[in-house]
């Protein structure tokens, strides 16, 4: 899915030295506490569905919630994009999915098994996989915060290809459009227009035509936000003008779900009311809370003591280690753990000096992965990645599991500098050492992530390299750096990475992340611009088998061999934490490893 945003990628701590002596004491207090993982990195559980441990929250819905109430969400930093069609980031998702409705959803407590939202029932897919076919529910009506005609009109079939249309516009920079649904016929020429192989027999049937036998993988990706509507005539005064209203100010979008935008103040706040044309009869949510807040740029350590002692809240984005500690050791109850997604370092593969892949195997065999692991909170937060594809997603055992691709240059989770230096002799270093022009990383100004950075730093200079680093803002680091293909060809790290999948399938895990043919200019997802023609086609073939066994031992195959080739370091499987006020019940969107806003309620 989805770049990890702060809420699991960047995060808060300082200094150098300091910053993992204190990671080790973390380390030591969350293991007195009784965390299951051991701090030389185990396995996630497998399924990646609940919690790490005895004791903590499990965070899924308990049945006994009422309706009522308000919540504040303490963000330390903001949105990437509030446009459904070009959301693509974690924090994004917790938004978008709650003031709208695409055609199908999850529950809560379950990833791996979409339930129709818009759609009336699961997408027909035919017999030779170029057809996918949906009824839409009847009676579905828009919420508009602005007095325009569109409020109160009903869901229409041509607002799902419109929403299609619209992804391929230049003012829409919608960035998985090439990585799930390139096969539309009639999309590879569009630009904003009709897309001829997007089809609208009625008013409630939607039907998707392709040029290759993809149904299978279009079906699953049609939990997209690109499946959310968006009605053309409300939308397509926006949809001309750069910067694009309808993603600048969401006030102006048409909302189907139970929430709406009432007032935005970019990079401030954000907050959501009850949606008055939403029928709860024609949805799976319950949306018990009348108004969520969300205030942004909130001091994460601060916010952490105001979650801890306050009430009514919950974090936004991922709590310091610190907070972390603070949690398992004196209430376990309000923090839990979701495994779920990647992290890796991103080296610009299309240039020198990592464009030989001895070097990237040099840098990938001095990474200190342990000290990564520790700036994160140790086992508790996430476990040593030795490949890709995360357990719980199918594909990991057939990647080896645990052990990986069992190579030599990831065999040391704390780096091999005797290792390294080998590799970076067979490039062509005669001493071991890299003696060209400095190299420029990019990377977060946010804890933990700017910790990390700093590990991903000194691996670099171990072996020669003069580091010359730019730290930003999280979700500047992807929406104006390591997701644009500009940026990303002068640049030659980004050393903060990482990713959830949009649904639980190994497709969803790698294509975007690796496939050379779904690089674009913006809101691209393949920060090293990794591209291998014979490994672009077996994913391209992957991607049509339906049989989950062979699909799983294909994409396993695959990610193998993106590890031999170091398409990128992988060095972390998530296990998210979230934590809350002692009178909110949290639930945690399990695919999107967040909150789940239309869940979650106060505590009478």
């Amino acid at each position: 899915m989805t770049d990890l945003s702060s809420t699991t990628d960047s995060r808060r701590c300082r200094r150098r030295a300091g910053v993992l002596a204190c990671a080790a004491a973390l380390a030591l207090a969350l293991g007195a506490c009784g965390d299951s993982g051991d701090d030389d990195g185990g396995t996630a559980p497998a399924g990646g569905s609940q919690t790490t441990g005895e004791g903590y929250n499990a965070a899924v819905p308990s049945g006994e919630q009422t309706k009522g109430g308000s919540l504040k969400m303490l963000f330390a930093e903001a949105t990437s994009h509030q446009d459904p069609g070009q959301a693509y980031f974690q924090l994004d998702y917790m938004m978008v999915f709650a003031t709208h409705r695409a055609l199908y959803g999850f529950k809560p407590d379950d990833a791996e098994n979409p339930v129709p939202d818009i759609a009336a029932g699961p997408p027909e897919v035919s017999a030779d996989n170029r057809t996918v076919t949906i009824k839409l529910k009847k009676g579905i009506k828009y919420g508009t915060v602005k007095d325009t005609p569109i409020n109160g009109q009903e869901v229409k079939a041509a607002d799902i290809k419109y929403a299609f249309e619209r992804a391929l516009s230049p003012t829409v920079a919608n960035g998985y459009f090439a990585t799930y649904f390139s096969t539309i016929s009639g999309s590879k020429t569009a630009k904003g227009g009709n897309i001829s192989g997007i089809t609208t027999p009625d008013d409630h049937t939607v039907q998707f035509k392709l040029d290759e036998p993809f149904g299978a993988t279009v079906a699953k990706a049609l939990v997209m936000p690109i499946a959310i509507p968006v009605p053309r005539s409300h939308a397509a005064r926006f949809d001309r003008r750069q910067p694009n209203p309808y993603d600048t100010d969401p006030e102006q979008q048409a909302f189907t779900g139970p929430y709406m935008v009432s007032d935005f103040q970019s990079g401030k706040s954000v907050t959501f009311v009850r949606n008055p044309n939403w029928d709860a009869s024609t949805d799976e949510r319950p949306a018990y809370l009348d108004r969520i807040e969300w205030t942004l740029n909130s001091d994460p350590n601060v916010a952490g003591r105001q979650i801890f002692n306050g009430s009514g809240l919950a974090n936004g984005d991922t709590p310091t280690p610190s907070t972390v500690r603070r949690f398992v050791t004196q209430s376990k109850e309000r923090i839990s753990f979701t495994p779920l997604g990647n992290r890796f370092v991103s080296l610009n593969t299309t240039k020198k000096p990592f464009s030989d892949v001895n070097v990237r195997k040099a840098a990938a065999a001095a990474l200190d992965r342990k000290a990564m692991q520790l700036t994160r909170g140790s086992a508790v937060a996430g476990d040593v990645a030795t490949h890709f594809l995360p357990p719980g997603i199918p594909g990991h055992e057939e990647a080896g599991g645990a052990g990986g691709a069992a190579v030599d240059y990831l065999a040391k989770p704390e780096g091999d500098a005797a290792l390294a230096a080998e590799y970076m002799k067979k490039a062509g270093f005669q001493n071991g050492k890299y003696d060209g022009p400095p190299i420029s990383m990019f990377s977060s100004n946010d804890s933990p992530a700017k910790e990390g950075a700093l590990v991903v730093r000194r691996a670099l200079e171990s072996l020669g390299f003069e580091v010359r680093q730019r730290a930003v803002d999280q979700g500047v680091l992807y929406s104006k750096f390591c997701n644009v293909e500009a940026e990303l060809k002068r640049m030659d790290v980004c050393a903060n990475y990482g990713w959830l999948p949009d649904f639980i399938d190994p497709y969803a895990m790698l294509n975007a992340n690796f496939n050379g043919e779904a690089i674009v200019e913006v809101n691209n997802s393949n920060p090293s611009l990794f591209d291998n023609k014979e490994i672009n086609r077996r994913m391209n073939e992957a991607a049509t088998i339906a049989d989950p066994d062979e699909r799983a031992k294909a994409w396993g195959e695959i990610d193998k061999d993106l590890v031999r080739n170091v398409a990128a370091i992988p060095w972390f499987w998530d296990k998210t934490p979230n934590i809350v006020s002692k009178d909110v019940d949290g639930v945690i969107a399990q695919w999107n490893a967040a909150w789940d806003l239309s869940y979650m309620s106060l505590k009478k």
